[in-house]
């Protein structure tokens, strides 16, 4: 097989021929800016206003509960940092999982330096956040409750409607990082008392350098960008509208696809994990089994390092992760498996392998048999394997 195999659609995906072309004239002649007033440039207005309705729409949510911004980073940051301004009178106190992305983790790290006191729940060995912890540590001052939709690493759902439903019996906002979410799974933000939601472009074959925050009508937010009344006064910046647009096509095209691509890509990924699982030894599968998105899997290989994997399958053509790109360059093992129990030295030979709705059956197998090889062959040249053999023998 000459092709590339491209199996890390949690960092990020192509964008789909569909949404090049919804974007296209947005770069030449469609260029003005949507806050001039004559009708050449209104016309972008209309175009950033109709994303925001689908974008609504596939949430359950109001137009006008929809702000655009930069990245699903930023959405994080502006629903931590404006929550903890606004309501700092009710308290400082604020609950987040041991397992969120490091926008969630790095802006409570900042947070804590101006005087926040933040609880990190605790999670399962599957990955999921302990709801009798959450009701044991959440208070009167507690202003916000921030818990991932789906984790990026390991894929686990999280129970988001429970913990919305908690955090509103005290008084307390909900806001979940759904990057992972969107537009993969079914998100209802009234169904699962969702009162901000993150999320971005690149994760669901649109363009990178554009997310939304979803911010429930009547919560006090101020401004996260200063400089002009773009976003309805709450985030200035000349809107980036090939973005946007692009945002609101790929969000159509998902919404439109979900189910079957839900069917697929699940058939798909239990089909390899069980080959993996079944043929290679010492083999785990990290995450809940079924409450997991259904693009994701997540291994962790005994005696091996993650790093050498990734190199032979990268000579094999297959694009794999380890884990969060936003942390590739560490040297650290995944916080997400140390959080749900893994040893430093069985979390570092890990590997994550999602999957897109272009991966076909006999890919599956094509990985298969590159990951047995290859995990064969590094552990025939580990110590470590040689000294537990002999051991067992």
């Amino acid at each position: 097989m000459n092709k590339l195999i491209y199996l890390d659609h949690a960092a990020t995906t192509a964008v789909r021929p569909e949404v090049v072309d919804t974007m296209l004239p947005y770069f030449t002649e469609r260029f003005g800016n949507p806050s001039s007033i004559y009708g050449f440039a209104a016309k972008n207005k209309e175009a950033i206003n109709n994303s925001r309705d689908i974008i609504a729409n596939a949430i359950g949510a109001k137009s006008e509960e929809i702000y655009f911004t930069g990245s699903g980073s930023e959405a994080d940051n502006w629903a931590l940092k404006a929550t903890a301004e606004a309501y700092r009178n009710k308290g400082k106190h604020i609950i987040t999982s041991k397992i969120e992305h490091h926008a969630i983790l790095h802006t409570c790290d900042y947070l804590e330096t101006q005087g926040y006191e933040i609880t990190y729940l605790d999670v399962d060995d599957k990955g999921l956040v302990r709801i009798d912890e959450l009701k044991s540590v959440i208070r009167e001052d507690t202003i916000l409750v921030s818990v991932m939709f789906a984790n990026n690493e390991i894929g686990t759902i999280e129970p988001v409607a429970e913990i919305g439903k908690i955090a509103h019996e005290y008084g307390a906002l909900f806001h979940t990082d759904a990057v992972q979410a969107f537009g993969q799974v079914p998100v209802n933000v009234d169904e699962m008392n969702i009162d901000m939601l993150s999320a971005s472009g690149h994760k669901l074959n649109g363009p990178k350098g554009v997310g939304f925050l979803y911010i429930r009508k009547g919560l006090r937010l101020r401004s996260f960008i200063h400089g002009g009344q773009q976003e309805r006064g709450r985030r200035a910046g000349t809107e980036n509208v090939p973005g946007i647009v692009g945002l609101g096509k790929a969000t159509e095209l998902a919404i439109s696809s979900m189910e079957a691509r839900i069917k697929k890509e699940t058939e798909l990924r239990n089909y390899l994990i069980k080959r993996l699982t079944t043929e290679i030894p010492y083999t785990r599968l990290n995450g809940h089994e079924t409450k997991r998105l259904p693009n994701n899997i997540n291994l962790s290989f005994q005696f091996v390092e993650g790093e050498s994997i990734l190199i032979m399958l990268d000579m094999a053509g297959i694009c794999a992760s380890s884990g969060s790109a936003c942390t590739s360059g560490s040297l650290d093992p995944s916080h997400v498996l140390l959080a749900i129990g893994l040893p430093h030295e069985i979390a570092h030979g890990s590997l994550r392998l999602t999957l897109g709705y272009e991966n076909t059956k006999e890919e599956m197998d094509y990985v298969a048999d590159n990951v047995k090889r290859i995990i064969e062959n590094l552990r025939n040249m580990s110590p470590l394997y040689e000294d537990f053999v002999k051991r067992n023998r």
